[in-house]
């Protein structure tokens, strides 16, 4: 099956920046978009970012102008990079994408991978 892993993340002062990374494998059929998603504890999983084959992106109102989504040419490796980080940013971090499984679209995740920023 289609496999994702998130690195990058860490501990880091209010205004600092991280790089988050996404390797993708097994790749089968999927649509043309990838996505960063974010998990604070307690609270729901929510959007951040996502970004096309073509190259257009989408952001969050409240990481716009302050996050970067890019990925390789060959979708291998989608990033994230954060800068001036606030509290309110931290959660787990994890990427997604949709791709065929059998007949039906499926969305994965990868295990995530922890911000946590401090004030």
């Amino acid at each position: 099956p289609v496999q994702l892993v998130e690195s990058g993340g860490g501990s880091v002062q209010a205004g600092g920046s991280l790089r988050l990374s996404c390797a993708a494998s097994r790749l089968t059929t999927c649509r043309p978009d990838m996505s960063w998603y974010r998990q604070a504890s307690g609270k729901e999983r929510e959007f951040i970012s996502s970004i096309y084959t073509g190259g257009s992106t989408r952001y969050a109102d409240s990481v716009t102008g302050r996050f970067t989504i890019s990925q390789d040419n060959a979708r291998n490796t989608l990033y994230l990079q954060m800068s001036s980080l606030k509290p309110e940013d931290t959660g787990m971090y994890y990427c997604k994408i949709v791709c065929l499984l059998g007949a039906y679209w499926t969305s994965y995740y990868g295990q995530g991978t922890q911000v946590t920023v401090s004030s």
